[in-house]
């Protein structure tokens, strides 16, 4: 059976992708942490899929060389210093819709070093669930000031649907974007959970390209935040 590595297997999309992994009798599943990491490297793979990048777009705005580093230094060591078949980026829409920005330009030259050889790029919205512990539904829930325009659309999907899209879609090349059709304004999420959150900024839509007929609607996220809550 395939061997199938996770980079980043106890992060947020990580561990969801270990599990929609091991549930699949079809691979052997490798999770790959900061504890294991050096000992799986000297192994080989059919899939190594690359899970631990950064996620925090303001910590890389004041922190522009770390990110760098945390993102692109680590894939290119992924890259050059495993041994695997393919490569599966997990990446973001910020690669394409925020290169005026540090976190997305990084990201988009982390995506440059993948995109040959029939690897995977996989471009995800804005991702939650009940395990999130940062991110603007957090901000608007706590009522804290959000640095965009509320009429920014984001493509909001549901981790465990991005994990079992991966899991799914391994055979597949090329960069792929991945989250909820119909994009919603945050302006709308902030008012079906009450927030008094103060938007200030520009437009910041992050809405997928070409979405595809089974990706689920990015409103399914109001529902979310309702048991959220309780």
């Amino acid at each position: 059976m395939p061997r199938v590595a996770v980079v980043g297997a106890k992060g947020f999309l990580g561990s969801a992708l270990v599990h929609a992994l091991s549930s699949s009798s079809e691979h052997v599943l490798i999770a790959v942490t900061r504890e294991n990491y050096a000992e799986k490297q000297k192994e080989e793979f059919d899939v190594l899929i690359n899970c631990a990048m950064p996620s925090a777009r303001f910590w890389a705005k004041q922190n522009p060389e770390k990110d760098f580093v945390e993102t692109v230094e680590k894939t290119a060591k992924l890259l050059y210093g495993w041994q695997f078949k393919k490569f599966v980026q997990v990446s973001t829409v910020s690669a394409r819709c925020q290169l005026d920005t540090v976190y997305g330009r990084h990201k988009a030259a982390a995506e440059k070093l993948c995109d040959f050889d029939g690897h995977l790029i996989v471009r995800f919205g804005s991702l939650y669930s009940k395990e999130m512990k940062k991110g603007v539904l957090i901000d608007l829930m706590q009522n804290k000031m959000v640095f965009v325009d509320g009429e920014s659309r984001y493509c909001f999907a549901h981790v465990d649907f991005a994990a079992k899209w991966i899991a799914d879609n391994l055979h597949r090349s090329g960069i792929i974007e991945v989250g909820g059709r119909n994009a919603v304004a945050l302006k709308e999420v902030a008012t079906h959970v009450k927030s008094t959150s103060v938007f200030e900024g520009m437009l910041d839509h992050q809405e997928v390209q070409n979405p595809e007929s089974d990706f689920p609607e990015a409103s399914d996220v109001l529902t979310f935040l309702d048991h959220y809550k309780k």
